[in-house]
Formats: structure tokens, C-alpha cells, sequence
């Protein structure tokens, strides 16, 4: 299991300093990765619940800096960390500008990205970014076929009827294909995973449940003719830390950590630790993710747990 680190990026830590300092450091304690979020709005009178504790937005996300211009300045103070995005709503942008920006994250870090990308879950959202809520699965999908597309050839003609790409040069390409990871719980989320991702982004959830969604990721995978084996389960926690919780969304650092040592034994090949809804400051942070390190060093260099028996 690797270990990675949610980039500063909103609250307290949405400040150039903290995104600089964090990145470097993160990488000098030789964390695996680190990873960027996307929001956009924080809504008086919500939609949709927050997909996530009693359903309230958290008051930290009323700031929230765009992951694009964090992973490019993490990517400029650090020359080995994997940057990731975890996860972008990938129907916000045409596909032609969403891959114009993740190519230009992977081009100036030197292929270092992974491209995680999601459909989000606030309609308010999306009439903010003039993008229809109804019909996103669909409009998702034609997003990935349009960036395999524009990754993988030159020239580059595609045709759909919510964009046209005229047979055209679209350079720089990635220094390779970017792992491609998709997020979502439902059915039919889980399914796209082992049909088309190379890895699946979930949440901290209780293990039976973990098990159970990514058995039907490799499922899928199996009947789409692929390997499952070769997939990769990227697991987001974003716990408070306190002395008197409840695992995994809150505890001991001890305690959250035997969560993820539990899930790594399920299956997770890496965790990103989000530590900006519990963290004071930048050191605070730092801390806690060493002391996090510290917890988890034994499952580190642990082999990849395979795909469960179907």
C-alpha cells in the first residue's frame, strides 16, 4: 500500500504558502503522491446532501482553490511525487480544454499525473458551470472516449453530438497514457471502473462494503475481457483527528490508521490522507501525516492484495 497526501487546497490551507511548503516536505518524508479535489460553490440552501457525514457541506469548502493551478504548484516545487487529482467533475469542461489542462500538469511535472476524474454530486453545481444535470452519465462517458482519443492519436478527429474535434494536431501529448481513475458507489459506476478505468477512487467506507463494490469492479473487468489484477484501488479518508471518535471518520490516529490497515488488507493499494478538516496550521498537518506514516510503515511495503473471488 502507498501513501499520499490531499495537496492544501481549501479553508485554512488555501494559500500559496501552504501548497509550497506541504508539497515539498510531503515528498521529503517520501509520501507517494498528492492529490487536489474539486469544488466550486457552496450553496445557502443546497440541492443535494453533501455526500459525507450528517450531509452538511463543510464550512471549510466556502474557500476552495481551483486543482489545476495547485498541481501546478505543487508540481513546481517537487521533481518525484505523483500528482493526482482526486476527483475532478470530469462533464464541467469540454474535453478538449479538460485535456488540455491535465496534459499541461503531466507535460510540466514530467509525466507524473493521475488523472482521477468523477461526476459529482451537486446540481447546483453544474447549472453554476451551464452544464445540464440531467443526462451527466452519458456525457461522462463520451468524455473518456473523447480523451483516449486526444491522448492516444495523431492527428485526432472525433465526433460526437455534444462536441466535434476536426481532424487536428492536439500537442503536447502525456509522456504516457495517464493512469486513468473513476470515482462513484452506484451499480453503475462500478461497472465503468472495470470496463475502462485503471483504478477505482472510493471513500472510506466500512470494509464489507469496500469488498464488496470492488469485487463488482473486477467483475466488470472480467467480462470486458481485462485483468483485473492489473486494476488499482485508491481510497480518500478525510478523518478528524480526537481522542473520543468513531473509526474511520474520527479517532485516534491509532485508530484511524487500523481502518486503513484493514482496507489495505481488502484490497486498497493507496490511501490519500485529507488532513485539512482536522490539521491547525501547516506543521500540525505535516505532523499528523508522519505520525500516520509512522502508524501504517508496516503495510507500506506490503504486495498489492489481488482482485476478490468473484
Amino acid at each position: 500500500m502507498r501513501l499520499g497526501l490531499a495537496v492544501p487546497q481549501y479553508g485554512r490551507f488555501a494559500a500559496l504558502s501552504s501548497v509550497l511548503r506541504v508539497a515539498r516536505e510531503a515528498e521529503s518524508m517520501g509520501l507517494h503522491s498528492l492529490w487536489a479535489g474539486d469544488r466550486l460553490l457552496t450553496p445557502l440552501e443546497p440541492k443535494d446532501r453533501y455526500p459525507a457525514g450528517d450531509g452538511t457541506i463543510p464550512e471549510a469548502h466556502r474557500v476552495f482553490l481551483d486543482p489545476f493551478a495547485v498541481l501546478s504548484v505543487a508540481a513546481s516545487a517537487t521533481s518525484a511525487v505523483r500528482l493526482g487529482t482526486s476527483a475532478l467533475n470530469a462533464c464541467w469542461c469540454a474535453p478538449a480544454v479538460l485535456a488540455r489542462s491535465l496534459t499541461t500538469i503531466d507535460h510540466l511535472s514530467g509525466g507524473r499525473l493521475d488523472a482521477g476524474l468523477g461526476l459529482g454530486w451537486s446540481s447546483d453545481e453544474y447549472a453554476a458551470a451551464g452544464v445540464p444535470w440531467r443526462g451527466r452519465a452519458r456525457r461522462y462517458d463520451a468524455t473518456l472516449d473523447a480523451l483516449e482519443a486526444i491522448w492516444t492519436t495523431d492527428p485526432v478527429s472525433f465526433e460526437h453530438e455534444l462536441w466535434t474535434i476536426a481532424p487536428s494536431h492536439i500537442e503536447p501529448k502525456p509522456a504516457r497514457r495517464p493512469p486513468l481513475y473513476l470515482a462513484g458507489f452506484s451499480e453503475a459506476a462500478l461497472r465503468r471502473v472495470g470496463r475502462r478505468g485503471d483504478g477505482w477512487l472510493t471513500a472510506a467506507l466500512p470494509i464489507p462494503a469496500l469488498t464488496s463494490m470492488w469485487r463488482t469492479v473486477c467483475r466488470a473487468a472480467e467480462e470486458a475481457g481485462r485483468d483485473p489484477g492489473a486494476l488499482r484501488m485508491v481510497l480518500r479518508s478525510n478523518p478528524v483527528v480526537t481522542e473520543h471518535g468513531t473509526p474511520p471518520r474520527s479517532g485516534t490516529v491509532a485508530e484511524i490508521s487500523a481502518y486503513l490497515a484493514d482496507a489495505a488488507r481488502a484490497g486498497v493499494h493507496e490511501v490519500i490522507l485529507d488532513l485539512q478538516h482536522t490539521a491547525t496550521g501547516d506543521q500540525h498537518l505535516l505532523d499528523l501525516a508522519a505520525a500516520f506514516q509512522a502508524e501504517l510503515a508496516g503495510h507500506l511495503d506490503e504486495a498489492p492484495r489481488p482482485c476478490p473471488a468473484s
